[in-house]
């Protein structure tokens, strides 16, 4: 079984990865189709404004001067002559609106731009004097990282009364952070291939979380069961002897032998009744189906009465109850069977727990605020490790020893008493050391 466990975790492990990547992989993709896309729609704006400049390419100057008495001005042929460049005729803020309107027939109107119009050098090909520019066109050009930059040439259309006198012109066009855009218009995608990566891992949690605790209830079960079979197993075979033993001549002679052995058999009867009150009681407890009786209760007074039902019990273990109750207001609404039974599992759990060959010490005090009661129950027992501190309040959980039976009960007593703790509005809280010993504080709601 834990073979099968840990290849099933491998296999969910590997496949989650996988997947992963490929989502990854299918992101990076789609970002870089998605980059060439709007490239490719650049191109073909650039190409538009373009297209539409060069109608305006080597038209003469159509400028009318005032006639000074019939005079005409000096520079009159040299400025009928001359051809019109586009930088003299459209502004800055004209082009950057045929541009916009460009980037807007291809469905690049969320792209941010940059663009200039330049003189061509005949001789480089290389642009030579800015005619109109953006403000941040340079520093958008020296970005090659993050921007696309594209130009178009605008020479003289051949045939013109202009071509070869009109300079060759260049329309530059740099769209502003090309993937940042790609990935923007791709959020939608993106959340959603995210949310599906994420709930793919809270469902591998979820499983591997449910097959561990499966794996624990499984061995939860089986120590219950062999606890179980040994509780049950000890009185069954004490009876057993006693009614053998019974069957002895000489004792079925003997009136005081058969008055022992018979209260050996009740005796037992009586324990193996306790075990199966104590199963169903749990089961009841499951199912929510216990009803408290609440009424005025003075703690100190259970207390001090369950303290002594165990003296036997610490008698034989060289040991002893140190009770200081030191709490000034003791009274609080309470049942006062399950409260008894409480307080007798806390210290029960003490003395079972208690180490070999030394004298058990188990100290018991109260104490009281404005509105709690505390009661704390320590001793001097043989601990617990941290990972059975987490667990010690579940439902037939024991710390493992093994096949050993020294300790005898189902793992009930400390989830029946949190479960009362709980069911009178109170709470609970353990500290322990391996080796040393535990503490268990309660605290519970003084009555109003």
């Amino acid at each position: 079984m834990k073979r099968t466990f840990t290849v099933i975790t491998i296999l969910i492990t590997i496949s989650l990865i996988g997947i992963i990547l490929i989502q990854l992989s299918w992101l990076q993709n789609m970002i870089l189709l998605t980059q060439e896309q709007i490239k490719e729609k650049v191109q073909q704006a650039i190409v538009k404004v373009g297209d539409d400049l060069m109608q305006y390419k080597g038209n003469y100057t159509t400028a009318t001067h005032k006639l000074n008495n019939s005079i005409l001005p000096e520079d009159f042929s040299l400025e009928f002559t001359r051809p019109t460049t586009l930088g003299r005729r459209f502004s800055a803020a004209e082009l950057y609106e045929k541009i916009k309107s460009a980037f807007r027939a291809v469905d690049l109107d969320k792209v941010e731009f940059e663009f200039a119009l330049t003189t061509i050098n005949p001789r480089t090909r290389m642009w030579d004097v800015i005619e109109r520019q953006s403000q941040g066109f340079l520093e958008a050009v020296e970005d090659s990282v993050n921007n696309f930059y594209r130009g178009y040439q605008l020479p003289a259309p051949t045939g013109s009364a202009t071509e070869n006198l009109a300079p060759d012109e260049s329309i530059f066009i740099v769209a502003k952070n090309v993937k940042k855009t790609a990935i923007k218009s791709l959020r939608w995608r993106i959340a959603i291939a995210l949310l599906f990566s994420i709930i793919i891992v809270v469902a591998f949690y979820l499983t591997v979380r449910t097959m561990l605790r499966q794996k624990k209830l499984g061995e939860i079960k089986n120590d219950f069961i062999n606890n179980m079979t040994h509780e049950f197993k000890t009185p069954i075979a004490t009876i057993s002897l006693a009614v053998d033993a019974m069957r002895n001549e000489k004792v079925l002679q003997d009136r005081q032998k058969i008055n022992y052995f018979s209260s050996i058999i009740k005796e037992e009867n009586q324990r193996m009744n306790r075990q199966v009150e104590t199963i169903l009681k749990a089961s009841q407890l499951e199912r929510q189906e216990v009803n408290l009786n609440l009424e005025p209760l003075h703690v100190h007074d259970i207390i001090s009465a369950v303290v002594d039902t165990f003296q036997l019990q610490l008698q034989e273990k060289n040991g002893e109850a140190e009770v200081s109750l030191g709490a000034t207001n003791d009274l609080i609404s309470a049942d006062e069977v399950h409260f008894s039974n409480l307080v007798n599992n806390l210290i029960d759990n003490a003395v079972k727990y208690s180490k070999d060959n030394v004298p058990l010490n188990i100290r018991i005090s109260t104490e009281s605020t404005s509105k709690s009661f505390i009661m704390r129950v320590q001793d001097n027992g043989i601990g617990m490790s941290k990972e059975t501190v987490k667990r010690v309040f579940e439902r037939f959980y024991r710390a493992h020893t093994g096949n050993l039976h020294n300790v005898k009960g189902f793992g009930l007593g400390l989830s029946y008493v949190k479960t009362m703790v709980q069911a009178h509005g109170g709470e609970i809280h353990v500290d322990s050391t391996l080796g040393k010993g535990s503490v268990f504080t309660v605290e519970f709601p003084l009555k109003k």
